[in-house]
């Protein structure tokens, strides 16, 4: 017999207690929420390691794949990382203040921004790269291909 987990525990509450309510999308979208709980808290120690957090390395990394001269819009960041213009707008002015970042003004554009990785922000996310990608793979390690 199968263990049942917490999600499964749910929808069998719901069932006793709400006959008539669809449960079908609780199992997808509660074990995802969950899984991506349990990732968080095995990736944040490495970016932590090098004095960052998640946000911080999604944007540095962002920067760092588009190749050089590691520039985006603060707009093409907030789509590219699914961040609020608030929310970049916050890691940008964190990212900055300690010189991994800079943004200037936009030379074919004098309204806009860009963002650019100075060298100091290439080095740290080449470095935590490294180690995240280990970790990442150490997580996936159990996993089979099948």
């Amino acid at each position: 017999m199968r263990r049942k987990d917490h999600v499964q525990q749910v929808i069998d509450q719901w069932r006793r207690e709400a006959p008539g309510l669809d449960r079908s999308p609780f199992g997808v979208i509660g074990r995802i929420a969950r899984l991506a709980r349990l990732l968080e808290a095995e990736l944040e120690p490495v970016f932590m390691t090098h004095g960052l957090n998640g946000g911080e390395f999604d944007v540095l990394a962002a920067l760092r794949r588009v190749g050089r001269p590691y520039r985006l819009t603060p707009t093409e960041l907030s789509t590219a990382l699914i961040v609020t213009s608030g929310g970049m707008t916050k890691r940008l002015k964190m990212l900055e203040g300690r010189g991994l970042v800079r943004r200037e003004r936009d030379l074919h554009d004098g309204r806009s921004t860009t963002v650019s990785l100075t060298p100091q922000g290439k080095r740290l996310v080449d470095a935590t790269l490294a180690e995240h990608t280990s970790n990442e793979e150490r997580l996936l390690s159990g996993l089979s291909t099948k």
